[in-house]
């Protein structure tokens, strides 16, 4: 089965069934499935098909579902990228993807076409407004026609891909097959016992692996329905899950916490909420019990990351909760820890209890990295994927997190890695040298924090150097804190 394939079958085992709720929209399978269909024929009737690359620049919306799902149902592939993308970034996005089309909100397609001419091959853009003001993507879906024509595909065909952060200071391509996702639309009914009366608060941008599964794929396999936001306050949140009676929030730990913390959360309805789901970053352990008993959720903790899908292991409601743990390996998926010297291809798996390398095999496991033999080789040795990240298993097969062996920082639920920002922090005129260090942070696990050493002689401030900034980095991306030091420490 393909993804374009699994919400065809929804949409006929639940086609009355409300799927997608945007504010005052609702929107059923049927009709989301028949949305779907057109935008694909709109996609065919411009040459693209199998394998094709769709770029899609949209924030939490039902445009972002009907164009991802538009995508499979031609064989394409969906290129999910960050709405903060600033013209530079988008550059090198949509070329390295070989994107043919790009599909955004028309108040970010103003980026797009600044870097236009750089991009021949990206030849067709379709922009969208909402549901209340005309646009091309309006105009596409209402007109059909509506059949559905979805070649044939193999598991292992590549369906969406999703950029992630780069050693090297370029972010690399996750390519993820129609089987690794597939695996993931599950888990909400395998892991977390749920079926079709259940709804989901859909906060973490769809754009982001962790928010595509948990937040659109799952629900959508089980017939439950996802309640977008797109912007939102802690208020706004607590109003949509009494509002809509949400059964459960998948999200990072700073919006738990910012619910832990919020004055005037009590006035709220909440007992409809069962469960909630962190993942992203690690949850501080003393605050779990204090969420669980204020809002009698209980917090399933977990870990993945782009390139496994990306849940790769679960906590468990009907299993003793270790806190601090990510719980152990999800089903089909298996995990070593290993000696994180090893200087060869031969895995030296470590006992129980010693600090390794966390590897992974399984059926979520990506295809590699697009146009990129070199770094894949890297991540993937044996058939086991290298996380880059530290940790140690217990004697019941519980995971437990300590450290990473790559230089990364995960701020919000997303990975940053230093010498992408220290390459742009290097083109301004007034910087020597810049180092950029992970800072904890309560709510958002680590902010970026900057240390630069000014050039003899030139003047540079921080609020210039933000600016800079700015003008080519994401929002998370931007240093948080900047400190000018006389000389970098060894």
């Amino acid at each position: 089965m393909s993804l374009g394939a699994m919400l065809a079958e929804s949409a006929v085992q639940f086609a009355c069934k409300v799927a997608v709720i945007h504010g005052e929209r609702r929107i059923t399978y049927g009709e989301l499935n028949r949305a779907a269909c057109a935008l694909g024929n709109n996609l065919r009737s411009l040459g693209l098909g199998k394998g094709d690359k769709v770029a899609l620049m949209l924030p939490n919306c039902p445009e972002f579902v009907i164009a991802y799902f538009g995508i499979q149902k031609i064989g394409g592939v969906a290129v999910t990228l960050n709405v903060q993308s600033t013209p530079y970034e988008l550059a090198h996005l949509l070329a390295d993807s070989d994107s043919r089309c790009l599909i955004t909100q028309e108040s970010l397609a103003k980026r797009f076409e600044e870097i236009r001419s750089e991009l021949p091959l990206c030849g067709h853009l379709i922009t969208t407004n909402g549901p209340d003001d005309p646009s091309p993507f309006r105009e596409i879906v209402a007109a059909g026609p509506f059949t559905e024509d979805i070649p044939p595909l193999a598991d292992d065909d590549p369906a969406v891909m999703i950029y992630t952060a780069g050693l090297t200071g370029k972010p690399l391509g996750a390519v993820l097959t129609h089987r690794n996702l597939l695996t993931q639309s599950v888990l909400l009914r395998t892991i977390c016992h749920m079926d079709d009366d259940n709804i989901g608060l859909a906060v973490i941008p769809f754009f982001h692996s962790f928010g595509a599964v948990a937040n659109m794929l799952a629900p959508l396999r089980i017939g439950a329905a996802a309640v977008l936001m797109d912007r939102f306050t802690l208020d706004g949140i607590f109003t949509a899950i009494e509002r809509e009676r949400v059964t459960y929030v998948a999200a990072v730990p700073r919006l738990f916490l910012g619910m832990l913390f919020h004055t005037g959360s009590e006035k709220y309805r909440t007992d409809s909420l069962k469960f909630c789901v962190t993942g992203g970053a690690a949850m501080p352990p003393e605050f779990i019990p204090l969420f669980e008993q204020r809002f009698g959720a209980k917090i399933m903790e977990g870990y993945g990351l782009t390139e496994a899908s990306p849940v790769s292991s679960f906590s468990r409601l009907d299993m003793p909760q270790k806190p601090g743990s990510i719980g152990i390996p999800i089903p089909g998926v298996e995990a070593r820890i290993v000696d994180a010297e090893e200087r060869d291809d031969h895995d030296r798996e470590l006992p129980r209890g010693t600090v390794g390398e966390l590897i992974l095999r399984g059926e979520n496991i990506m295809q590699g990295y697009y146009k990129d033999d070199v770094m894949t080789a890297q991540v993937l040795k044996g058939g086991w994927l290298h996380t880059g990240d530290l940790g140690r298993m217990d004697q019941d097969g519980y995971i437990f997190l300590t450290g990473r062996k790559k230089r990364m920082i995960i701020t919000s639920g997303f990975n940053v890695y230093p010498r992408e920002i220290e390459i742009i922090l290097g083109l301004h005129p007034a910087v020597q040298e810049a180092r950029i260090v992970g800072k904890e942070d309560l709510l958002r696990g680590e902010i970026v924090k900057a240390l630069v050493v000014r050039k003899p002689g030139r003047g540079l401030e921080e609020r210039d150097l933000l600016k800079h900034c700015r003008t080519y980095l994401s929002t998370y991306k931007v240093p948080r804190e900047i400190e000018f030091v006389e000389r970098m420490e060894q």
